[in-house]
């Protein structure tokens, strides 16, 4: 990926790349314009969802529909995560995401980016 972001074909800041599958399960709002800006190393929804992992373990340990839970709470829940960084982006919110994602990585359980940006869409699962 670095060599991607050298190349020119990604960025540091930017929606992370997926699968075909995947971006085809974002709603069409979405997938009409996730792709406006490069995809990146990280981003905002690489932050908000950094336990993502986690997520996906209990829905599992619960019984329920992994590719229900993406296709209905995740990916509409990172396609406004991304539209929110269009909507703002900048080369100091590109810095402070870069920051943030090195903060989180040492500080796994942070919120500062709540903190941050208060008009951020905020996550009800």
């Amino acid at each position: 990926q670095l060599f991607n972001i050298l190349f020119g074909h990604m960025s540091v800041v930017g929606p992370r790349p997926v699968m075909k599958v995947s971006f085809e399960a974002y709603p069409e709002e979405v997938k009409k314009v996730i792709y406006n800006v490069k995809p990146g190393l990280t981003g905002i929804g690489s932050i908000i969802f950094r336990d993502e992992e986690e997520l996906i373990t209990e829905v599992k340990n619960n019984g329920g529909d992994l590719w229900e839970f993406y296709r209905g709470k995740i990916y509409p829940f990172k396609g406004k995560l991304e539209i929110w960084y269009q909507n703002n982006k900048s080369f100091f919110l590109d810095l402070k995401l870069i920051f943030i994602t090195a903060w989180v990585i040492f500080k796994p359980n942070s919120t500062v980016y709540s903190k941050l940006f208060k008009d951020l869409p905020k996550r009800s699962f």
